[in-house]
């Protein structure tokens, strides 16, 4: 049996919390400063919280070992296993060539105007992309859209980040939702909810923003009505699909939304200076260009190409909501196999003597998100290979599922970071590690909640990943937030809200737009055009969540 305690060290809980950062510390050192892999820095620091867990808090050697384990399994299924399937059915859409159908659909829709298609493009495009992809894709794969487009290299890349931010905390179908609530124990679910009260407000004004990095005061002028229309329904999309409907769909359903919405505004208005600002946003080359107006587009190519994103939502639908005849969700998490993990489970005890419900593993074989993306995925491959025309789209079925060991090979070093990086969180959170820098941090009373987003902001910073962000810190907000007597579930949210605008200054995500856009080594360049944005940013939802915390705006919470 083993309880872990608060004070270890020197019965201190000030002098245990500082230890307990050292695993923390590590990782970040190793990965900012050192600049080691990213695989690397997880491994060297789980192998510091190990050591730490059983010299610092006395954990014995076998459960510290087995939490990590624990860890990196529930680290390879579903966390790993969702990534997987959701890049797959990403790569149907490429290798089948119905990404450039897509692609058309947004150039078709801004009418010309060049500001107008690159919101499009990184905004909504890129929400699709981070809704099934995450992880740098969105970043790589718009920038390179916009660099097409004509834009000039230095605001393309500022643009995609910029864009890649309110999306963040639903991405890859809201795995950072989906491994806060595994850790905490909190229901997903309500998580989400939580978080869709509070990155709307970037929703909001991120077109804005992004025209106005893109072609000054003039252009965000200019096209006000198109920004804040897209912006304003897509914050309302997240807001209602992640209280209401689901939240591992969110970002689908909102940036489908926007897309419409500014079909819609776009049948009735059209920007002024569309002219005048390719001149201004775009390289000389491009801008010499004839403008193609009036385009139409063809009815089945702009239904196949939407087709994946609009099966997704009837698949999960079904999924979570369907209760007409037969409960399906009751059903599919009748399938759940849940069981005490080995040696974990029963021996590790709370200060009241009663074993923790954290060592239950839940093997989600057919209800997981991934193994739906999967279904999803086999059903393009097989729509798509069958409507392949003229043999514009050449794609068989099995060269379709071939995507699928491909991608497995692709992200073997993403994986091994996930799964390093949850194994530490594991062992950091059933040792008692984390709860002894919670109950310190606590100590801050009621202020802790405007300081909350700041952990996930520096967790997204330093990984690049939100999912890691919250392995990394839910727990600790949980802790904190019960001992201050703050709602734990708004600190946890808080703490995803927080990652959505640290991934903008992500040495990973400047890496992968820097490359994208053909300036490699300057970096540092990019980042000084987008850091004051993350900072604004980060304020901004510090005063929200702390409002939040207090009468004044907790109408706001579900």
């Amino acid at each position: 049996m083993f309880t872990p305690t608060t004070d270890p060290v020197a019965g201190s809980v000030a002098i245990s919390a500082l230890i307990a950062l050292i695993p923390l510390l590590t990782f970040f050192v190793l990965l900012a400063i050192i600049k080691t892999k990213a695989h690397v820095a997880g491994l060297g620091s789980l192998v510091v919280a190990i050591i730490i867990a059983i010299f610092g808090w006395q954990m014995p050697v076998g459960m510290a070992l087995n939490s990590g384990v624990m860890g990196m399994v529930f680290g390879a299924f579903p966390i790993v296993w969702i990534v997987v399937m959701a890049i797959f059915l990403y790569q149907v859409t490429v290798k089948s060539g119905r990404f450039e159908d897509l692609r058309r659909v947004f150039d078709v829709i801004g009418g010309g105007d060049v500001r107008i298609q690159a919101v499009l493009i990184a905004f909504c495009f890129g929400g699709l992309l981070e809704a099934l992809a995450g992880f740098g894709a969105p970043v790589a794969i718009t920038a390179t859209m916009l660099l097409a487009l004509g834009l000039a290299p230095l605001r393309a890349a500022c643009a995609v980040l910029i864009a890649n931010t309110a999306p963040v905390a639903f991405g890859a179908v809201a795995i950072p939702i989906t491994t806060a609530g595994a850790l905490t124990g909190i229901p997903a679910a309500d998580i989400g909810a939580v978080v869709g009260h509070q990155s709307p407000l970037l929703a909001l004004f991120v077109p804005s923003i992004l025209v106005l990095v893109i072609d000054g005061w003039r252009g965000m002028r200019q096209t006000l009505p198109a920004t804040l229309t897209i912006g304003i329904s897509f914050g309302i999309a997240q807001w209602l699909c992640a209280t209401y409907f689901s939240y591992e769909l969110t970002d689908i359903v909102a940036s489908l939304v926007g897309l419409a919405a500014a079909v819609i505004l776009l049948r009735f208005w059209t920007p002024k200076g569309a002219d005048e600002a390719r001149q201004r946003v775009l390289t000389p080359e491009a801008a010499a260009e004839p403008v193609e107006r009036n385009q139409k587009l063809h009815g089945a190519n702009t239904w196949m190409a939407l087709f994946p994103y609009l099966l997704v939502i009837v698949i999960f639908g079904v999924a979570k909501l369907w209760k007409l005849g037969v409960d399906i969700p009751k059903w599919l998490s009748s399938t759940d196999i849940k069981f005490g993990w080995p040696g974990l489970d029963g021996n590790i005890l709370n200060a009241a003597g009663e074993p923790v419900t954290s060592t239950i593993y839940n093997f989600q074989w057919l209800s997981s998100p991934g193994t739906l993306l999967l279904i999803t995925g086999v059903i393009v491959a097989f729509v798509y290979s069958r409507n392949n025309g003229n043999g514009e789209y050449a794609m068989t079925f099995g060269e379709g599922l071939a995507e699928v060991g491909k991608t497995i090979y692709n992200m073997r070093y993403a994986a091994l970071t996930i799964l390093s990086v949850l194994g530490l969180a594991y062992v950091m959170n059933l040792s008692g590690q984390t709860i002894t820098v919670g109950t310190w941090l606590a100590g801050a009373g009621g202020f802790f909640a405007f300081l909350s987003p700041i952990l996930g902001w520096i967790g997204t910073a330093v990984t690049g990943s939100d999912t890691s962000a919250n392995a990394l810190f839910a727990k600790l907000q949980q802790t904190a937030g019960v001992n201050a007597g703050i709602d734990p579930t708004l600190l946890v949210a808080a703490n995803t809200s927080g990652g959505v605008v640290g991934k903008l200054i992500s040495p990973q995500n400047l890496a992968i737009a820097a490359t994208a856009v053909k300036m490699e080594g300057q970096e540092s360049v990019i980042l000084k055009k987008v850091a004051g944005w993350s900072v604004g940013m980060l304020l901004v939802l510090c005063t929200l969540v702390y409002l939040q915390s207090t009468p004044v705006l907790s109408w706001m919470l579900p």
